[in-house]
């Protein structure tokens, strides 16, 4: 059908012999899918595919998702845009999950580079289930019963502070008040347990006192982004990405200023319930 090369011990494969532009058949669709879940994070080389088609590909795996800050490509809203520049380079530097603000978190993103840097510009990610395993058994029970408030409007701070940025996210920050998740979340399809805060927009554990939740929610920060949990995906044109959303987190590179660097990427909404 296809070959599978992982890239890192912790998550991660690369999928060559699947053709993107065209249909999937139900059976490639489900081994990719199994892959996915499996590898938390899949990757494509050489896919020039149209939007419509990536917004096909991400449809395949469920419902969509839009955004409320970022720029979409023109009569597919879905697309969002992440585009960094040297007039307007990005500010997202942290590890997160994405839009973990939502009631429903996504299920996973497909994301597709369109223009990329002549070096750097690196995407990482990280298993939430190797991290969750790697905690001792006492971590493990503690965290357990805790839950932790998620807000858009603290991952878009520098945003907000920006002349105009309240004004032009408002209706965003409306539509997006606080939600709580669990700290440890149960995959539902592998089963797993993963860790579910993040650094972008998880702003304190309900249960604790601030001065307990800072301590805890450092400690997890540091822990996640522990380098045996990670892999490294080097873009080129026309390269994509799958992750899976629930049980990973991510963060980009930016290690490439000046230069010009494009993504595209489409949302997978979320699983109801946890």
């Amino acid at each position: 059908m296809f070959t599978v090369n992982p890239i890192a011990s912790a998550l991660g494969a690369e999928l060559h012999g699947v053709n993107l532009a065209t249909e999937m058949t139900p059976e490639v669709f489900q081994e990719v899918r199994r892959l996915l879940v499996e590898h938390e994070v899949v990757f494509f080389r050489d896919q020039d595919i149209t939007p419509a088609q990536h917004r096909a590909l991400a449809a395949s795996f469920g419902p969509l998702q839009t955004h409320p800050a970022y720029e979409t490509v023109e009569g597919i809203p879905e697309i969002t845009i992440l585009e960094s520049t040297a007039e307007k380079p990005t500010k997202i530097e942290a590890w997160h999950t994405d839009m973990t603000f939502r009631k429903h978190p996504p299920m996973g993103c497909v994301l597709r580079s369109k223009i990329v840097p002549s070096k750097g510009g690196d995407t990482m990610w990280a298993s939430m289930t190797a991290a969750y395993d790697a905690l001792s058994g006492p971590m493990q029970e503690f965290l357990s019963g805790l839950t932790a408030e998620h807000d858009f409007s603290w991952g878009f701070k520098e945003s907000l502070a920006e002349p105009g940025g309240r004004e032009r996210l408002a209706q965003a920050v409306a539509d997006n008040p606080p939600v709580t998740h669990p700290v440890i979340r149960t995959h539902p399809e592998s089963g797993k347990k993963v860790i579910f805060v993040n650094s972008l927009f998880t702003t304190r554990i309900v249960e604790l006192s601030r001065e307990e939740s800072n301590a805890v929610l450092a400690f997890l920060y540091n822990h996640v982004a522990t380098p045996e949990f990670s892999c490294r995906f080097n873009w080129a044109p026309n390269s994509i990405a799958i992750w899976d959303n629930r049980s990973t987190q991510h963060k980009p590179i930016n290690d490439y200023f000046p230069e010009h660097r494009m993504l595209h990427r489409v949302v997978i909404d979320g699983d109801k319930p946890y």
